[in-house]
């Protein structure tokens, strides 16, 4: 009988001390990494803009542009607003209002520069540097009589 209590006093004095190893050890293992690919740069595209180009009085076509965006993924999440209505206001507004861009007279065109200007007035309006890059998918010209009613 005395056999018998003695190697259960063994197991559950094994078992104790185990336990103390598998938990003295367990902070010394590397953690799992958190998941990164919600972190950083998130990137956005935005639906297509259709612009008028007046000239002269009158319609002469139309820029079509798809633009993309990346933004910061830590900051978006504390704002209440995407944004992307910005990047498509501003958008608009420097290609609707840009004098240089003529296409009846083309000419190498400084679209870098227009893309800059686009992210410094969105993050402006933003009041953060929320907007990293903002980039071109697609970017045609369409005259009147090319469009079909």
């Amino acid at each position: 009988m005395t056999r018998i209590v003695v190697t259960g006093l063994w197991i559950c004095a094994i078992t104790v001390l185990s336990s103390f190893a598998v938990i003295t050890w367990l902070p010394a293992l590397p953690k799992p990494k958190a998941e990164e690919y919600l972190e950083g740069l998130i990137y956005q595209k935005l639906r297509p803009l259709n612009i008028p180009i007046i000239a002269e009085g009158s319609v002469q076509g139309y820029v079509m542009a798809t633009m993309i965006f990346t933004a910061d993924s830590h900051l978006i999440k504390g704002m209440g607003v995407t944004p992307a209505p910005f990047v498509m206001d501003e958008s608009f507004r420097q290609i609707y209002g840009d004098g240089d861009l003529d296409f009846r007279n083309l000419k190498k065109y400084d679209i870098n520069r227009r893309l800059e200007e686009i992210k410094r007035r969105v993050n402006e309006r933003l009041g953060s540097d929320i907007v990293k890059d903002v980039m071109v998918e697609n970017f045609n010209f369409v005259t009147r009589k090319d469009i079909r009613s």
